[in-house]
């Protein structure tokens, strides 16, 4: 057998995401190029690593086998590549976080001179909702996590990192009657929400609740860019972060419409367990944060104080 490392690596991304299309995607190659380097890989195999059913590609046992001994072999190498890095006196590792999908308009921004600064550290970030958000936490899979509402179960460290303002959205070419009542507002257009275990959505909720709306129609869409679109093509209102409409409201495509009570401020926490032993990279990152944080907010986010 002659296999490479490359196909090791293109073989276990397919086997984690079981799709041609989404493995080219995430290691940004080709279709074709990823197609090649499996059927090169399996052509070194007497037995099938992969079936197609109907026009769904499945992993073969014999297959799982195969992408878990690449993850060890993978490892093994990112090891050796790390140490190589340690020895030259460059900070080396991964540093893995997971964040809530609105995060993601933040995170980045946080990220970026660290990574630039350490080029021996490797980022993996999984955006995500709340709900496997703390459950990553949870299971220390991840060194942080980034969250707007702390996890009530669970005992953890923060940094807080800057203020998540939500306030009500409706498209520009959306007409209200001058003198509207909240009520008559929440009551009479439909309204979108994210999906259960959203903290947006919980925030909505308890807002709704607090102020007694029975509200009349709602739509549920499992991303914040799935309601920001909903809301531009004038399916509804709805209570979103200011973080991720930046852009719309500067092309007026979208108006923050002033409703009493909002908006709803909440604060962006970068999370871990207080049991949690970090990491050399984990550490370094923490220094990073309270060294540059206030930079970094004055520079990308100062724009937020003006609504």
């Amino acid at each position: 057998m002659n296999y490479t490392l490359h196909q090791l690596h293109i073989f276990f991304k397919i086997a984690e995401l079981k799709s041609i299309t989404k493995t080219s995607e995430a290691l940004h190659l080709t279709q074709p190029a990823v197609s090649i380097q499996l059927k090169n890989f399996q052509d070194q195999f007497p037995i099938p690593l992969t079936e197609v059913v109907g026009r769904q590609l499945y992993i073969t046992d014999f297959g799982m086998e195969i992408a878990q001994a690449a993850e060890k072999i993978l490892n093994e190498v990112r090891a050796i590549n790390y140490k190589t890095l340690a020895f030259e006196g460059q900070l080396s590792g991964r540093l893995k976080i997971s964040v809530v999908s609105t995060g993601k308009y933040v995170m980045p921004y946080f990220l970026s001179d660290f990574m630039k600064r350490n080029k021996g550290v490797d980022l993996i970030m999984d955006v995500t909702n709340k709900s496997r958000v703390v459950e990553s936490i949870e299971m220390n899979e991840v060194d942080f996590a980034l969250v707007s509402v702390l996890p009530k179960k669970l005992k953890v460290d923060k940094v807080e990192l800057m203020e998540n303002k939500l306030f009500f959205v409706a498209s520009s070419g959306f007409e209200i009657k001058k003198g509207l009542s909240r009520k008559n507002l929440f009551e009479k257009f439909p309204l979108i929400y994210r999906e259960q275990g959203s903290a947006t959505r919980n925030s909505m909720e308890a807002f709704i609740s607090k102020n007694e709306f029975s509200v009349r129609k709602k739509m549920e869409l499992t991303s914040n860019e799935a309601v920001k679109q909903a809301v531009l093509s004038g399916l509804g209102f709805s209570i979103m972060p200011l973080i991720g409409i930046r852009n719309e409201l500067k092309t007026k495509e979208l108006r923050i419409v002033p409703i009493k009570g909002l908006p709803i401020n909440t604060v962006w926490n970068l999370i871990w367990l207080k049991s949690k032993k970090q990491s050399p990279v984990a550490l370094a990152y923490l220094d990073f944060l309270k060294s540059e944080k206030e930079r970094i907010i004055e520079q990308r986010f100062a724009w937020g104080d003006d609504f």
